[in-house]
């Protein structure tokens, strides 16, 4: 069995666009959200500890559903899965925010929130798998961009949250609109998606058929399973600032809550600026090399953060320890994508194990900050990083043994080269 011929370059031009625009929707439909979470708690009437645990049930919706989304995705194509997915989590967030501000009912907010991360979930996996096909087919790194593109969509949902709040749209109503809007996006942008690779009869009838797999058997490899430590610390070391950057500052220099926002600001700049830039660094050296700085620069840019002794040095180790947690995720994504055909498997065994840092991070950084004052105890950030420069040689693409199935399905994405793990070479496509 072989892979069926590559696309144009066209039809890459325009999957590359939509996927952008996808990760921007996505971002932007969780800020949405999230920016009027402090309106929400008002309307349920919820302590910050009660408002944590209606949105914990949400969250292990999502990692529950990640070990099935590759599955999903594999079986209704990226384009229909996405679609499902993102208008689920559409329709089931404006139903929690009815919920909440109209009915005011928590147990119906968890349950709608549990449904809409669910569909989050799938569509996450479905969109990283979209864009690692597009990144195979352009020949070069393009899945920080990606990620990039997210970020910039959370800070335009939350740039129209803080809008709307001031306005005093009501929250319904202004989930409702941003739901329309990104679902009317979503259903014109996924239609210009690539196919997932699809097999077809060899012209060789002795070609090696590739051999059928099941679901679960990415669960037992320890290429995937190593990157999913890597995208642990990646989610870790992302996850602990934006949960608790502000506060730490707050709390460990005296920042107000302006300069604490700007702490954090500075980080999510950092990081998406990186995350445009890392693009070009990860075709020009590889993987594995830009990997290994950037983790670096996270664990420096903590310690500075921390030790830093003064406001503007914490400021300055914020913008090291952004730039330093921007291409974990995305390029570990890449990695676990590297043979098209079992893409789907992998990277739900990646995502899950990765997500589980958003979920486990914030209440162990709480945990610790009890005990040794929350800036202190953002010293793990530093210490997750060192297994993850241990284990980071397993971001290379494998060079499969010539002839295999997976080296006829990884042909077009990458040519014999070092073994430091440079960028997929140009696929026709691209050429």
């Amino acid at each position: 069995m072989s892979l069926a011929p590559a696309p144009e370059r066209s039809a890459v031009s325009a999957a590359r666009t939509a996927v952008f625009v996808t990760f921007a929707l996505n971002g932007f439909a969780f800020a949405s959200w999230l920016s009027r979470l402090p309106e929400t708690r008002t309307a349920l009437g919820l302590t910050a500890g009660q408002l944590g645990v209606v949105l914990l049930v949400g969250a292990l919706g999502s990692v529950a559903s990640l070990p099935l989304a590759g599955g999903v995705a594999a079986r209704l194509g990226t384009a229909r899965a996405v679609t499902a997915a993102g208008l689920t989590m559409l329709v089931l967030v404006v139903v929690a925010a009815a919920a909440a501000h109209l009915l005011h009912s928590p147990l119906l907010t968890a349950a709608a929130l549990l449904l809409a991360m669910s569909g989050t979930a799938v569509w996450d996996v479905a969109m990283n798998l979209e864009g690692a096909e597009v990144e195979r087919h352009w020949g070069r790194s393009t899945m920080p961009a990606f990620h990039a593109s997210f970020s910039l969509g959370t800070v335009a949902g939350a740039a129209g949250g803080a809008l709307m709040a001031w306005l005093r749209v009501p929250v319904p109503v202004h989930l409702l609109g941003a739901a329309v809007l990104a679902a009317v996006a979503l259903l014109a942008s996924s239609r210009r998606f690539l196919p997932l690779p699809a097999q077809v009869p060899a012209t060789d009838p002795a070609a090696p058929a590739a051999p059928r797999r099941s679901a679960l058997a990415a669960w037992t490899e320890g290429r995937t399973l190593l990157i999913g430590v890597l995208v642990l610390a990646a989610a870790f070391t992302e996850g602990t600032a934006n949960d608790w950057l502000a506060i730490a500052l707050r709390d460990g220099y005296g920042a107000s809550p302006a300069v604490g926002a700007l702490g954090f600001a500075t980080f999510v700049a950092a990081m998406t600026v990186a995350r445009l830039l890392g693009t070009r660094a990860l075709d020009r050296w590889g993987r594995v090399p830009v990997l290994r700085v950037t983790m670096l620069l996270a664990l420096v840019g903590s310690v500075l953060t921390v030790f830093g002794g003064s406001l503007p040095l914490a400021l300055v180790g914020a913008l090291v320890w952004g730039a330093g947690a921007s291409l974990g995720f995305p390029v570990g994504m890449s990695a676990a994508a590297d043979d098209p055909l079992r893409a789907a498997q992998r990277v739900s065994v990646v995502a899950t194990i990765g997500y589980t840092a958003f979920l486990a991070g914030p209440p162990l950084i709480g945990f610790l900050g009890d005990h040794v004052g929350t800036l202190r105890a953002l010293l793990v950030v530093a210490a997750v990083a060192v297994p993850s420069l241990l284990v980071s040689r397993v971001a290379a693409p494998p060079e499969p043994a010539e002839g295999s199935a997976e080296g006829s399905a990884q042909g077009s994405a990458q040519e014999p080269g070092r073994d430091s793990g440079q960028a997929p070479a140009r696929s026709a496509a691209g050429a």
